[in-house]
């Protein structure tokens, strides 16, 4: 009687390479129908993890704080990781900020951060978000071309962000460049780290020393008595999550809007159709892709795998949006379903207030963007857009555009 032969079980999917950052929606594809709705990956070094992409398997990880912790000392890959190691500024050991304090504590923190958040008059939000946009657009609106997401989108979220936490205009573009660098992953990952800790440093001192009407002034004046170090964390983690993938968010809205027929009255003034696009945005091309993570506190089982004690687990967002048991049909726009992960779920998803501060600055610059430049066109085919080389975040390296030149509203073009 002969043996069965066993197929070799599919090696472990790299994290990275062009297949990830040309068509990722078909590698997720390919990945669940290889391994499932709980992958194998490798990160940089050769690190191992567990990609979820399952919708009801993230769901099941996010629910369950105490099982799938975000308590990062729980890895059980902490020897093998070198000092140097590019993605410790995402998946970092002993950080005093809110992404790694769990239980009770987290809660509380999470609730300081709402809270001065909250207090941002949505009012005077927008019209900050506006009057940048505007001095944005003056600089580039005589040209007759641009790149979207250089000129513009990159850098909008984080003048408008800097200004509601009490940093000055200045401090902006060196703020842009750091979070890049860390968000990337690249060698210039840990400078970034290091720039942006020094800036919010330098941003409590003068805080401490004189409070203002901003969410740094907020968060130091808490009284369930956090430490300066754990408010620079917090605000550090606030202004990551809060600019690139707001930056993502727009540019990959005008992306739709300009190579999507679906979404063609977004171009002519038709306001809903530009909340409809972003919304599509978060389902079908989110900009936080994979977050880093949850770890395993006691052996598991999770969509079938078994999961070891320690084990890093990373939320799929994307793929998980794309779960064919939750879109059944992919093709069909979503009709202001807003039951996607792109926020993340639990306890540790991001905070309401922030989600509406995001959301703001989004469509705010878009909506401006358009009534400024109404009949901006790609200047590119669409097949030739190209996006950045980041497992977690996905967004555009540019969105060239032609428009009718403009004169500039301040005079300063």
């Amino acid at each position: 009687m002969s043996t069965p032969v066993t197929a070799p079980a599919p090696a472990p999917v790299p994290l990275s390479g062009p297949r990830f950052h040309t068509d990722p929606v078909e590698l997720y594809r390919r990945i669940r129908r290889e391994h499932g709705a709980v992958a194998p990956v490798v990160l940089d070094g050769d690190v191992p993890a567990w990609l979820v992409l399952g919708y009801r398997e993230l769901h099941q990880v996010t629910s369950d704080p105490v099982l799938f912790s975000r308590d990062s000392d729980l890895w059980n890959q902490w020897d093998a990781i070198p000092a140097d190691w590019p993605l410790l500024p995402m998946i970092g050991r002993k950080q005093p900020s809110i992404l790694y304090t769990v239980g009770e504590r987290h809660r509380e923190r999470a609730g300081v951060l709402s809270a001065a958040l909250e207090a941002v008059d949505p009012f005077e939000l927008r019209s900050r978000a506006e009057r940048f946009a505007d001095e944005l657009i003056d600089r580039l609106c005589a040209k007759g071309s641009c790149d979207i997401v250089a000129e513009y989108a990159t850098l909008l979220p984080v003048r408008v962000l800097a200004s509601i936490y009490g940093f000055s205009d200045e401090e902006g573009p060196a703020l842009v460049t750091a979070l890049n660098d860390m968000i990337n992953g690249t060698e210039g990952a840990l400078a970034g780290q290091r720039h942006l800790a020094e800036s919010m440093g330098a941003l409590l001192a003068a805080k401490s020393a004189a409070p203002g009407d901003d969410v740094a002034s907020r968060m130091l004046g808490n009284t369930l008595g956090f430490t300066v170090e754990e408010v620079a964390q917090d605000l550090m983690v606030m202004l990551a999550a809060g600019h690139q993938p707001t930056a993502d968010w727009i540019g990959n809205s005008l992306r739709l809007m300009l190579t999507d027929d679906r979404f063609a009255a977004s171009l002519s003034g038709g306001r809903h159709s530009v909340g409809e696009a972003m919304n599509e945005v978060l389902w079908e091309d989110t900009p936080t892709q994979n977050v880093a993570g949850r770890w395993a506190s006691r052996d598991t089982h999770l969509g079938g795998r078994a999961i070891g004690r320690g084990d890093l687990v990373l939320l799929g967002l994307a793929a998980a949006n794309a779960d064919p048991h939750v879109r059944t049909d992919a093709g069909a726009l979503t009709g202001g379903n807003n039951a996607h992960l792109s926020f993340g779920h639990g306890e540790h998803r991001c905070p309401f207030p922030a989600q509406e501060v995001a959301e703001t600055i989004a469509r705010t610059g878009i909506e401006v963007l358009l009534d400024r430049l109404p009949d901006v066109d790609l200047a590119v085919g669409a097949d030739e857009l190209t996006r950045r080389p980041s497992p977690w975040l996905r967004g555009l390296t540019a969105l060239p555009v032609t428009y009718t030149p403009t004169p500039a509203l301040g005079g300063n073009a």
